[in-house]
């Protein structure tokens, strides 16, 4: 396959692009190296199955694309932080949702075999408990602009794909977690931060009282859920990507810090807006229709993150 991979220089999709090679496909990287880096793909100099090209999604990629031969698109670019989100809606609505209507545009015109859509938990909103692990069938209640640019996005998806034919397949991440995550981004998911400050002895700080629970899911798990996207059929299927089990933010942070010697006191701050309470997946679509299931232990893919 000759496949795009939008934000490829970042986390998730340099490990996505890490397996495309791998697996013997050609890929394109659209990145505009905010966030990503070119550092993540530096193991690849050299190949002739890599192309890079320095690209802002959201301002269109049919200049960046022109002359390639596209099969597959997998749309991983995007403003990944709730917080900025809530500071700066329209930024997050332009990035997010604008930059998925530009890869649709161009999926529409140049007849794309398949669109694979990174979406987020954060379409849920605060699920009751009682929905808890939370299947794809429930309530989308986000509760920042992140969470509705990206049910936005999802939206224009399967209007894309019923109106005009584009296939599409898109998957709600939970909580992704594994090497790569950079600790000193405001980005960053909570693993690589706490990570990184339990490694120092520095103290953690968690944001509330830590009873908020999250589903937190390694990112070779996520990169195989996308690989299987990457299919024919299964157009126009959303399905969780995450493991099916929770654990309190506490909790997590009392494993690394033991994880890493145990010296790193917890301390807590004032809970942050737009956040979710409790969050966990059901993960029967996931296996049932993409034959994809989690395979890493949260202890284990940790250790492989913290390299101990």
């Amino acid at each position: 396959m000759n496949v795009v991979v939008t934000g490829g220089a970042g986390f998730i999709g340099s490990h996505t692009v890490d397996a495309l090679i791998a697996r013997g496909d050609r890929v394109v990287v659209l990145d505009d190296f905010r966030t990503g880096k070119r550092a993540n793909l530096a193991q690849h100099a050299g190949t002739d199955r890599l192309t890079i090209v320095e690209c802002d999604v959201s301002h269109g990629i049919f200049a960046a694309l022109a002359g390639l031969s596209i099969d597959r698109i997998v749309h991983l670019a995007a403003q990944v932080s709730v917080v900025s989100s809530v500071a700066n809606p329209l930024v997050d609505m332009s990035v997010n949702y604008g930059g998925t209507l530009h890869v649709l545009e161009y999926a529409k015109a140049m007849g794309v075999k398949k669109v694979v859509f990174a979406s987020s938990a954060a379409v849920y909103g605060d699920v009751p408990p009682a929905l808890i692990p939370v299947h794809e069938d429930a309530p989308r209640a986000p509760l920042s602009p992140y969470g509705i640019d990206k049910y936005a996005s999802e939206l224009a998806l399967d209007y894309y794909a019923a109106v005009h034919g584009v296939p599409t397949t898109w998957f709600r991440f939970f909580n992704v977690y594994g090497e790569r995550q950079d600790p000193s981004s405001p980005y960053s998911g909570v693993i690589s931060i706490f990570a990184d400050r339990a490694r120092r002895g520095a103290p953690l700080t968690i944001f509330g009282d830590g009873s908020q629970t999250r589903d937190f899911v390694y990112v070779g798990d996520v990169v195989r859920a996308v690989l299987a996207g990457l299919a024919d059929g299964n157009s126009r299927v959303v399905a969780n990507v995450g493991t099916g089990a929770e654990i309190t933010v506490r909790g997590l942070a009392e494993l690394i810090v033991s994880l890493c010697g145990g010296t790193s006191e917890i301390a807590h701050a004032a809970a942050r807006s737009g956040e979710i309470a409790k969050s966990c997946a059901a993960v029967d679509r996931l296996r049932d229709a993409f034959g994809v299931v989690a395979q890493m232990p949260l202890a284990d893919g940790l250790r492989r993150t913290l390299a101990i």
